[in-house]
């Protein structure tokens, strides 16, 4: 069985002129059926905001998944709470 790396990404964009405040989290999860699942919160700061998990078959194509969507997010404007 693979290890499954359960790192979560907190992500966030704040653009003041635009009133703009906004968090993204991504993080996988192992599911009870051997296969993992990249559960995804999203929405205004402040407020509870929405979430959706998709599953894959194994954490290989889990963890490209999620590279893809931090790619996507960052290019919106998207940076971690600690840069």
């Amino acid at each position: 069985m693979t290890e499954i790396d359960t790192t979560h990404l907190d992500l966030v964009r704040i653009v003041p002129s635009e009133n703009i405040a906004r968090f993204y989290g991504i993080a996988p999860q192992p599911t009870l059926f051997g296969d993992v699942a990249v559960v995804r919160c999203w929405g205004r700061i402040g407020t509870r905001g929405r979430a959706m998990a998709v599953t894959y078959p194994n954490a290989e194509h889990a963890a490209h998944a999620l590279a893809d969507l931090e790619i996507k997010k960052r290019r919106r404007g998207y940076v971690t709470t600690s840069d």
